[in-house]
């Protein structure tokens, strides 16, 4: 299937055809036609799935038949969890509404910066994205208006939830117009999913995508056995050995991020630290860096696992193991991207044993396990 075959029009193809889409992932061939017949939309799938085109493609669409915008109230409204989220669905919807004939205004606005020039920019504005406690900063501010919103999408509904976020979404639900198209997204149903859904779904079409659907085989996966003590020392040689760049490595905490960072830079292996600690105006920098290829090692809690979009990431490295399946396939979803081939290495020690065949057995694929001892480090 193309996305001709979806009901986009010229102009939006065009704008597909010059951002080098080929072919339409899953979700997209299921939720765009949806998305276009004004019908709610439930999906349910991994990061990685394709989803954010799934969903901008069409209310971009839309948009083409309604007049420019010169008021401070928005069409469109897109809730998501983190910083990082907000500005990849703003760059998603720059890159397909460039050559559009109207003109699309979009904006996205979080917490972690000044409000005022985010206040400044919102006149006019079609599509906001938005994490949820800035949103309402800037509604009870009157510097927006959500009472004539026709189009709620809520992406990554879990990990909204699961960051607190549950009352500040019932406050924004409370001031939309009842009459509205809904759009959800989440990796996992979980029970206050599953509440929200009913609460806002209306005869849904549900589209779900399983994660061994999301994790092709284009992704190479290697696991080493290691001892804590030598993580560090397997981790340089793997680096130096294969002269690898753009290496983005996962760490279960800050503090192991921050340290890890420290003794990759003590041995002359330009790093930097990704977290929920850091300023805006450094993960900024951080991830412009990266993505440039200027900055060698990105080293990065879970908070990351969904806000960095690269789309040709070579290397995924876990120096430690997430707590879950569902975040390993989260983290490595990092790469193998687009058609691109990616590597997924993992650092196992004799402790973790147990819990990478339960992430194994989820993930029902089984990654060969090098014994590490005898490599000269």
């Amino acid at each position: 299937m193309n996305f001709s075959d979806l009901g986009l029009s010229p102009e939006i193809l065009q704008a597909i055809q010059k951002a080098n889409y080929e072919h339409p992932y899953p979700i997209q061939m299921e939720a765009i036609p949806a998305i276009l017949q004004k019908r709610d939309v439930l999906g349910l799938a991994q990061t990685g799935s394709g989803k954010t085109a799934s969903y901008i493609l069409p209310i971009l669409q839309w948009l083409q038949k309604k007049e420019v915008n010169t008021s401070r109230s928005v069409s469109v409204l897109v809730i998501v969890p983190t910083r990082e989220l907000a500005a990849q669905v703003a760059d998603v919807i720059k890159i397909f509404s460039q050559h559009l004939p109207r003109r699309v205004k979009s904006a996205a606005v979080f917490g972690g910066v000044s409000i005022n020039p985010q206040m400044m920019k919102l006149n006019g504005t079609d599509i906001l994205v938005a994490t949820p406690g800035r949103l309402l900063d800037l509604v009870s501010k009157n510097a927006i208006s959500i009472s004539e919103i026709s189009t709620l999408v809520l992406d990554e509904a879990d990990k909204v939830l699961n960051l607190g976020f549950k009352e500040e979404v019932d406050e924004i639900l409370s001031r939309l117009p009842k009459k509205r198209q809904n759009i959800l997204f989440s990796a996992t149903m979980e029970d206050s999913v599953e509440l929200l859904v009913n609460k806002l779904l209306h005869n849904p079409l549900k589209i779900e995508i399983k994660p061994e659907e999301i994790t092709p085989d284009l992704i190479s996966q290697t696991a080493y056995l290691v001892s804590q003590e030598r993580k560090g020392p397997l981790l340089r040689h793997l680096i130096e050995d294969g002269n690898w760049h753009q290496v983005l490595v996962f760490t279960s905490s800050i503090r192991a991020a921050e340290n890890l960072t420290a003794k990759l830079n003590k041995n002359g292996i330009q790093a930097m630290a990704f977290h929920g600690d850091k300023s805006q105006g450094s993960r900024t920098e951080s991830l412009k860096q990266f993505k440039g290829g200027t900055l060698r090692v990105l080293v990065a809690t879970d908070l990351a696992a969904r806000g960095i979009d690269i789309q040709s990431l070579p290397y995924v490295v876990n120096f430690e193991l997430p707590r879950s399946p569902k975040d390993y396939i989260h983290r490595i979803g990092r790469t193998g991207r687009a058609g691109q081939e990616g590597n997924a290495i993992s650092l196992i020690t004799e402790e973790d044993r147990h819990h990478w065949k339960v992430i194994q057995k989820k993930m029902k694929r089984w990654v060969e396990l090098v014994d590490s001892e005898n490599l000269e480090l």
